[in-house]
């Protein structure tokens, strides 16, 4: 399978693979930019989509694992994580911090590990789809899991 995956995909799923994941990374039709998109395609609720989102708090990378049915509170994460300011990261912060574009970062295959919030919505949510490190790949998961690959913090994001 990883020779038809772009190769940041391949880097998330040899990571995946690491860490004992057993979802198969899925390469969708056509990009899917926001969570209603990506649930189209796949057939599964809004809400049980993962988004991974980079945010620029206090100067480093923070990633918040939000179900696609919310929006994320910045001032609520930046006291969750102890720092004085929250914000969306821009393009190449995301990149520098992950490896990987916007919206179609993976939630693991970063070249340091990035602090992580995982949303306690998702646990709403037998399976929970995360990005794959490209905009055309995703993969099937858990709440659980999601904690366990990302050392993340459960939170509520809104």
């Amino acid at each position: 399978m990883s020779e038809k995956l772009p190769a940041n995909a391949v880097i998330v799923e040899s990571a995946l693979r690491r860490l004992r994941v057993t979802g198969e990374i899925v390469v969708l039709p056509e990009k899917a930019p926001t969570a209603a998109t990506a649930a189209a395609q796949i057939g599964c609720e809004v809400g049980a989509i993962a988004n991974s989102l980079i945010f620029d708090a206090d100067g480093g990378p923070l990633l918040v694992l939000t179900s696609g049915a919310h929006r994320v509170d910045v001032e609520l994460i930046a006291r969750t994580a102890g720092v004085q300011r929250v914000r969306r990261a821009s393009p190449e912060f995301v990149r520098a911090a992950t490896g990987q574009p916007i919206g179609g970062v993976a939630p693991v295959g970063h070249p340091a590990p990035v602090p992580t919030l995982v949303d306690t919505w998702l646990s709403k949510h037998e399976v929970v789809w995360a990005a794959g490190g490209h905009p055309l790949t995703v993969f099937p998961t858990t709440f659980d899991e999601l904690v366990r690959i990302t050392g993340g913090t459960p939170v509520d994001v809104e």
